[in-house]
């Protein structure tokens, strides 16, 4: 297709030579040596008080930032300045990501990057312009020779935007090395005009358990604690009952302004227990190919469920990040049974200013009995943690509150490891036990859990209704798999494969086997379930009898058949240009693509707002004759649109 925004189609990628844009750049002596003297300049409005949005290396959903966000006052339209001289290493045009970016190369080996910018300015901008026409693709990536197109500090590159897959409009400048890992801004521009000295503030605590003996206030999970400010600092005034092997998490931001709405992440963390370090984190820089490890640093349920993101302060498996190469311990605390024991967080921005979270274990006496257990509305559920899984049931006398589990035809009788009159609590070690089932009282639940996956290795799964391949390092820690099929009245089928809080490194390959009949069109898709009657694309084939894609999610997947195709509305359609929205109902835009006369026209495309809008190659001609535009979903459906101008 001419134009697309969907990240699997192929980008144009232009080389004007045989040197890779990473190669130092060829200056004169003179000027490598002036470009080595400056300093980096605050690209927005340089010498007056600048404001960020987000800092380097800020828990996202899926990666770490990776550099600043500077306010632009939630304007559109504002001059962004090259931050030093040198040469234009790679233009990109997007409707994802960085949106419409620009990187400069610097004689000192690192790269600026100025993200999500409404236009270009100035030769490139025309060179990018007549790239798109030549080639008829609204996405493309350019990479530059290093004489190209040479720059001066402060020379304006563009104007600042929202494209892209920005939140609100914005400058995202980052700072990169050699090495292509995304340095901290603020320490290396070290810029006068971002005053900051305010510490970073804790909200709330975490404490999870993280073996079968382990316990909080008497209970196996994961417990959230308020935290109370005083002064700077913050504590949790009262003890917290504690045994066994325990993680501590911490909901953390770091303030960037008096009064202001925007916050940062929280890049130095630090740990003691009773004085002693055992929890040590440095973010100094990110490599960009590895952001989606971020995962294994927050709780990654608790982020899906509630949108909060905890810093996990130790070391979990499949964690493999140089955050915590200063770490004494991998930060999983043996909590003293002899004595309280005193912890302290320390907290540090990049501006070097600190707060203080501590609070106090008090020793945990193991018991069964525990008075303070809710009362439990259900019959059974369960929920796994690590390798653990917590089976929760009503009371029963008449099987002396012993539950049945059953596993790959055995039997095994197991009694409550704490319970009240309210409910019985069993912990059940799945690396020994993986239950096919559990009943209690005449009343039973299936839990649909296969096997173990090992992480690390590639492994082949196979059912009658599905198959899944893993790769090499798809997962982060063993899986307990659950699969289930379900076909429903309203003649649709569901494949349940795994839990959706359950993170994946890699995409995973799916082939489903459905039982009802579908037509082998190319309008027949897979999809994941998002909520209440919501779908993601994913695409996929058939290959015989079986519908295959990838996914990097689990959750619940279906195969359904769009046959809508996208509505175009005109907003205006004159000689100086056109305006539309778009949209579609399932699948999504995968391409358009506009013509005028004959001519093919360039359409850039907002899928924020839904709107597409033409930018012509001569702006001193005018648009005439027949004005044409289709719009193709992912699907394959296409809706036309026509108009003449007269």
């Amino acid at each position: 297709m001419k134009n697309t925004w969907s990240s699997k189609l192929s980008k144009a990628v232009l080389f004007f030579s045989v040197i890779p844009f990473f190669v130092s750049a060829q200056f004169s002596k003179t000027a490598e040596k002036l470009e080595k003297d400056e300093k980096y300049l605050y690209p927005v409005n340089p010498g007056r008080p600048g404001s960020l949005a987000g800092t380097m290396g800020e828990l996202r959903s899926t990666h770490f930032h990776g550099g600043i966000d500077i306010r632009t006052n939630n304007m559109i339209g504002m001059p962004v300045l090259a931050s030093k001289s040198g040469f234009i290493s790679r233009i990109n045009m997007s409707t994802s990501g960085y949106g419409n970016v620009i990187y400069i190369k610097h004689s000192d080996g690192n790269t600026t990057v100025y993200g999500h910018l409404e236009e270009f300015k100035g030769a490139h901008a025309k060179y990018v312009l007549n790239e798109q026409y030549r080639r008829q693709t609204s996405e493309i990536d350019l990479y530059f020779r290093d004489d190209e197109f040479m720059v001066q500090q402060g020379d304006t590159i563009g104007l600042s935007g929202n494209s892209g897959g920005s939140g609100g409009p914005h400058l995202h400048f980052e700072i990169r090395d050699s090495n292509n890992f995304t340095l901290d801004p603020i320490l290396v521009g070290n810029f006068p005009e971002l005053i900051d000295k305010l510490p970073p503030r804790t909200e709330r605590i975490a404490l999870r358990t993280l073996d079968a003996d382990a316990r909080i206030n008497d209970r196996f999970g994961r417990f959230e604690f308020y935290a109370q400010r005083v002064g700077n600092n913050y504590i949790i005034a009262n003890p917290i009952l504690a045994r066994g092997n325990i993680g501590v998490e911490i909901l953390a931001k770091d303030n960037l302004a008096l009064k202001s709405p925007f916050f940062g992440g929280v890049n130095y963390l630090e740990m003691r227990v009773d004085t002693a370090l055992v929890f040590r984190q440095d973010i100094e820089k990110i490599n960009i190919a590895e952001t989606r490890s971020i995962l294994t640093v927050m709780d990654f349920k608790t982020m899906r469920e509630k949108g909060s993101k905890f810093y996990k302060l130790y070391i979990d498996d499949g964690n493999a990040l140089p955050f915590y190469n200063n770490s004494p311990t991998s930060g999983k605390i043996n909590v003293r049974q002899d004595k309280d024991s005193k912890v302290q967080i320390k907290l540090k921005d990049s501006n070097g200013n600190s707060s203080t979270l501590s609070f106090r274990f008090m020793p945990n006496a193991q018991t069964k009995q525990v008075n303070n257990l809710e009362a439990f509305a259900s019959n059974i559920t369960y929920s796994i943690t690590e390798n653990i899984m917590m089976v929760t049931t009503k009371p029963c006398k008449e099987s002396n509150n012993k539950v049945s589990v059953f596993s790959n035809g055995n039997v095994f009788e197991i009694e409550p490891d704490y319970f009240n009159y309210n409910r019985s609590v069993y912990l059940i070690e799945l690396r020994k036990i993986i239950p096919d089932s559990i009943a209690i009282c005449g009343k039973s639940t299936v839990t649909n859990f296969n096997m173990a996956i090992p992480s690390g290795t590639e492994y082949n799964y196979y059912t009658d209704a599905l198959e899944i391949q893993f790769p090499n390092s798809a997962l982060y820690d063993t899986l307990y798999l659950s699969t289930k099929h379900v076909v429903q009245k309203t003649k649709s089928e569901y494949f349940t494969i795994g839990s959706p809080h359950v993170a994946l490194h890699k995409s995973i390959m799916v082939s489903l086997k459905p039982t009802l009949s579908y037509s082998k069109e190319k309008n027949t898709a897979a999809y994941r379930v998002t909520g209440k009657n919501g779908f993601a694309y994913l695409g996929g084939e058939w290959k015989n009898d079986r519908f295959q894609f990838y996914t990097r999610d689990f959750g619940d997947f279906t195969i359904l058949k769009d046959t809508i195709p996208p509505t175009i509305n005109s907003i205006y359609v004159n000689h100086q240009s056109a305006r539309f929205k778009i949209k579609d109902n399932l699948s999504g835009i995968k391409s358009f693509e506009a013509s005028a006369n004959g001519e093919w026209i360039l359409m850039h495309y907002d899928y924020k707002t839904n709107m597409i809008w033409s930018e012509r190659l001569d702006k001193s001609a005018p648009m005439k004759g027949n004005f044409e535009l289709w719009v193709t979903d992912n699907a394959g459906n296409k809706a036309f649109y026509t108009q003449k101008i007269l």
